[in-house]
């Protein structure tokens, strides 16, 4: 094997911690050629398609790969700015609030980038930046808040796909989920109760999750439980009765059975059940993108009014929100311990106004 990685690091040299924030990614254009590299890429990880690879290699290259890209780059499309991809911009204002707050509560001596897993900027990217600019400790954060080994575990393997090859290996903090932490739930349930405080309560409050197979579940993925749980926890905050709210699952893909009830089928039967009003949240999400804003805020809304649902409503993500930052900055300090001095800035600050 051939290391990479630079100059070693400097013993004398103070310590350097660094924030690796990850996504799942996102095409580098809205169009055919930029979205079939992206689901190449993402469709051929054994993570998240867990077929026999020769099998699935003349599926994905004989059907899927000249198929889709085209209708789903009529989708991209559609939630394109000039921006660029809402995944994207979305996740870099989050980093940049992200390094703002870390850097005013601990110094400069803290390094706070974004990465994507599929696409750009790469995790082995971002992660030899950081590296190469002096950290010396890495605390890498998946923006999943449940687990599953086709996110925050396929992460994990980019990353220490990228580490093989360096010779010199950085202490490293890894955040596996953050499915039921306290600020996590806090910002959620105080999303939904202000979007509330200003559009009314629905008859039914919908918690839809990306889903995946059952079987992976089925098989010792803890990511359908994680999810329940951070339901009933929100729930909890708000104090919901167990009538007012569902928990259910949208993006499936092929003819595998996922995670049920099913986002889609669960709104084309309520209206058929007396529901009239839908809100629905995307815990899952840590920042909007097409599944949220076409998937959720479109064509499932479509589907609700066309089987005679009167009102329909989509509450964004927390995004870049200041207590969905602040939330993810006490988690990231908590993960650090040991790492990060309580708050240096303020010490530096109190010695300087010290009487001598």
């Amino acid at each position: 094997m051939t290391y990479a990685g630079g100059t070693p690091s400097d013993p004398g040299a103070p310590d350097k911690v660094g924030i690796l924030v990850t996504n799942l990614g996102t095409p580098d254009a809205p169009e055919r050629a930029a979205v079939r590299r992206y689901l190449k890429e993402f469709l051929w990880d054994p993570r998240v398609v867990e077929i026999p690879r020769p099998l699935w290699w003349l599926i994905l290259n004989g059907v899927i790969l000249n198929v889709r890209p085209a209708r789903s780059a009529e989708a991209y499309q559609t939630v394109w700015t000039e921006r660029g991809s809402p995944l994207m911009y979305h996740t870099s204002d989050f980093t940049d609030a992200l390094r703002e707050h870390m850097q005013r509560e601990h110094g400069e001596d803290v390094a706070v980038e974004f990465a994507m897993r599929y696409g750009s900027p790469s995790i082995a990217e971002v992660a030899g930046k950081l590296l190469s600019g002096g950290v010396t400790r890495l605390v890498v954060l998946p923006m999943f808040p449940q687990y599953s080994g086709a996110t925050s575990g396929s992460t994990f393997d980019a990353l220490s796909r990228y580490l093989q090859g360096r010779r010199e290996i950085t202490d490293l903090r890894f955040v596996a989920s953050y499915h039921d932490d306290p600020g996590y739930i806090a910002a959620l349930a105080n999303k939904i109760a202000d979007f509330q405080s200003v559009h009314g309560r629905p008859d039914k409050l919908l918690f839809s999750y990306h889903g995946v197979p059952a079987r992976y579940c089925a098989e010792g993925d803890p990511y359908r439980l994680q999810c329940l749980d951070t339901t009933r926890r929100i729930v909890q905050a708000l104090d919901l009765p167990e009538d007012a709210y569902m928990t259910c699952f949208q993006s499936r893909f092929g003819r595998e059975e996922w995670l049920q009830p099913y986002t889609d089928e669960t709104l084309k039967a309520l209206p058929g059940q007396g529901v009239q009003s839908v809100q629905v949240v995307c815990p899952g999400f840590s920042a909007d993108c097409l599944e949220t804003i076409e998937e959720i805020g479109v064509e499932n809304r479509d589907y609700f009014v066309e089987a005679g649902g009167r009102d329909y409503a989509y509450i964004p993500c927390l995004n870049s929100d200041e207590e969905h930052v602040a939330a993810i900055a006490r988690l990231l300090r908590e993960q650090a311990a040991g790492w990060l001095d309580a708050n240096p800035v303020d010490q530096q600050a109190q010695a300087a106004a010290a009487p001598r």
